[in-house]
């Protein structure tokens, strides 16, 4: 077996895999509606994970935790034929990461650092309130689904998913990072110094 490390996905493939079943869903909602919309998330989304694995030989916890969640829900959207499941999955796996990333603050672990610890070197503290900020971003992000299917249609829904979702959530990424920037170890001084 060899030691060489797992080949990198290039920008535009990564953004594919990561994008391609967001898109498939509200392509496939917007021409057949949502229950079609659902079969093709699923579909698509087990292609990107197996699309990820042949390439690079790992599959991120992430990705993974939302297409076990993509499945169940699917599987039961499509079974009872009840769009409720698959607007429900949104609020749950939100829901879950808020409820793990202040939880394992409160135990003090980090587990946006098992994330994101490969890519980006913080002290501790930074990673702390770094779970801390995510948690309760993804809990605000858990109830704002919650309003809006509620209130709103499927297409509406649909569209909040694609297109509200993944902005909301890139903002407060960037506006995450000059936290980050400031807190960054730059070498291998030790955070004590």
């Amino acid at each position: 077996m060899s030691d060489a490390p797992a080949p990198k996905l290039g920008q535009w493939t990564k953004l594919l895999i990561e994008m391609g079943p967001l898109v498939a869903f509200f392509i496939a909602n917007w021409k057949a509606g949502i229950f079609w919309g659902t079969g093709i998330f699923m579909a698509a989304t087990a292609a990107a994970l197996t699309a990820s694995w042949v390439l690079t030989r790992k599959i991120a916890m992430v990705p993974l935790v939302s297409a076990v969640f993509v499945a169940l829900f699917g599987a039961l959207t499509l079974w009872l034929h009840s769009e409720l499941f698959i607007k429900v999955k949104v609020t749950l796996i939100n829901a879950l990461f808020g409820a793990v990333l202040l939880g394992g603050a409160a135990m003090g672990r980090s587990y946006i650092k098992l994330i994101m610890g490969e890519a980006v070197r913080l002290t501790e503290e930074a990673w702390r309130t770094l779970s801390i900020r995510w948690g309760v971003f993804f809990l605000a992000m858990a109830v704002l689904n919650e309003v809006v299917w509620r209130n709103f249609s499927t297409d509406a829904w649909v569209n909040f998913k694609v297109f509200g979702l993944l902005p909301i959530t890139l903002a407060f990424a960037f506006a995450n990072a000059p936290y980050m920037t400031k807190h960054m170890i730059e070498d291998d001084k030790t955070e004590a110094q």
